[in-house]
């Protein structure tokens, strides 16, 4: 197999069971998927226009040679992998931050009624 391309499916595994480890359930969200189409679109527009030039040129040994438009298959797999990666990431931190504020205005709330 190729690198490129098992390194690009490996990421895609990889970052789907951290989702699914650290529960946050991405790939389950209407909202993830509209945005990634969103980010794929521009990946479109600035990747093809980079490979179109070719600005970019990828070894033809490395990868599968299946092409979307200019833009080799497996960059839009690590582009999910990715983005994907560093949306878990932030939700996990997003939430470990609102419980950790949130358990702290619980023990002050409960202070002060012991004091009253």
């Amino acid at each position: 197999m190729r690198e490129y391309t098992f390194a690009a499916i490996a990421s895609v595994v990889l970052v789907v069971l951290l989702d699914r480890a650290l529960r946050t359930r991405l790939t389950g969200r209407v909202e993830f998927w509209v945005f990634m189409a969103v980010m794929f679109g521009f990946k479109l527009l600035f990747n093809g226009y980079l490979t179109w030039r070719p600005i970019v040129i990828y070894g033809e040994r490395f990868y599968l040679g299946m092409r979307v438009w200019t833009i080799p298959l497996e960059d839009f797999l690590f582009g999910f992998s990715m983005i994907t990666l560093c949306i878990v990431l932030w939700e996990v931190a997003r939430s470990r931050l609102f419980r950790s504020s949130h358990h702290q205005a619980g023990a002050r709330e409960a202070e002060s009624r012991a004091f009253d």
